[in-house]
């Protein structure tokens, strides 16, 4: 159902360029859509005094783009999955997805010049002017990080640095480099390059991985010590989840809290799921760390 019914604005195209999403359309609709232009996403319910004034807007901005950038509009009480991957706490809440991530967002409803400025900077960043440059270095980025080629990733993220100062994609990769290198205060310093409230998922990652980091203890030894003797320690587990997340060890950590909130769901004031979505976050919500657990964990909720 549409946001603004009859007050549509002259030039949407529907199904082109502004659609209703669900859970199952999500994949074509945001993900591989968002390969060959930008992607806005809306979550947004029928109960959201604010997700109403803020659709009309979004709508009149994407069809004055004429094409450049489409609008997937999702109701979060009729398709909650995406919404909880993306840890959407409340709404209206906007992704704009490229390259099959989501690359900048916001949350509430910002006046009118406000969703017109987010969406021209969004078509710019992904139009044209150089922007399959761009992105051929960023995919060529991404691709040399994953094998383990930090020099070569750094340079290709430099490149786009130059062209685009504010590009999150190159400084949520940026920082990714610097965390996975060692070097977390570099990392901080890339992060603090970002502009306020900007959404990436690696900058977010890095955000989340830089804070389990700070939590962690130092020593596991005592509460493995713990464990064997008691498996029921609870807190034992969840101390030891922290440290192993707090050194890269994400599966191992989900595996600990998955273990604790299988036995008792509600202990600490649900800690232990807390501490999940954290670690999902640091692993990023595209991962094997976080599909998988998140499919672990509907099991154990819903069993």
């Amino acid at each position: 159902m549409s946001l603004i019914g009859e007050t549509k604005p002259q030039g949407a195209t529907g199904g082109d360029v502004i659609k209703d999403g669900t859970d199952a359309s999500f994949m074509a609709d945001v993900i591989e859509a968002s390969k060959t232009q930008p992607v806005i996403v809306d979550f947004w319910a029928t109960w959201c005094g604010p997700c109403r004034q803020l659709g009309p807007a979004l709508e009149r901005a994407v069809a004055a783009a004429k094409g450049a950038v489409k609008l997937v509009k999702i109701d979060i009480d009729k398709n909650p999955a995406y919404a909880g991957q993306l840890r959407v706490q409340s709404i209206p809440a906007v992704f704009a997805f490229d390259g099959g991530r989501p690359v900048d967002g916001f949350m509430g409803a910002l006046p009118e010049s406000q969703v017109k400025a987010f969406v021209d900077r969004l078509v710019k960043a992904g139009g044209a002017g150089g922007g399959s440059e761009l992105d051929e270095l960023l995919e060529m980025a991404r691709e040399s990080l994953e094998a383990g080629d930090l020099g070569g990733a750094a340079q290709a993220y430099a490149q786009v640095l130059q062209a685009d100062p504010e590009n999150l994609r190159a400084l949520g990769g940026l920082a990714k480099l610097y965390l996975q290198g060692g070097d977390p205060e570099r990392a901080r310093e890339v992060l603090a390059m970002a502009p306020e409230g900007a959404r990436d998922v690696d900058l977010d990652s890095v955000r989340a991985a830089l804070a389990l980091a700070e939590a962690a203890p130092s020593e596991t030894a005592e509460f493995e010590q713990r464990l064997t003797a008691d498996p029921n320690d609870h807190e034992a587990r969840l101390e030891l989840a922290k440290a192993l997340a707090g050194t890269g060890r994400l599966d191992e950590a989900a595996d600990h809290l998955l273990s604790i909130i299988e036995r008792d769901r509600e202990w600490n004031d649900e800690a232990a799921r807390k501490q999940l979505l954290q670690v999902f976050e640091a692993a990023g919500p595209m991962s094997e760390v976080a599909k998988q657990g998140r499919r672990r964990l509907s099991a154990i909720l819903f069993s």
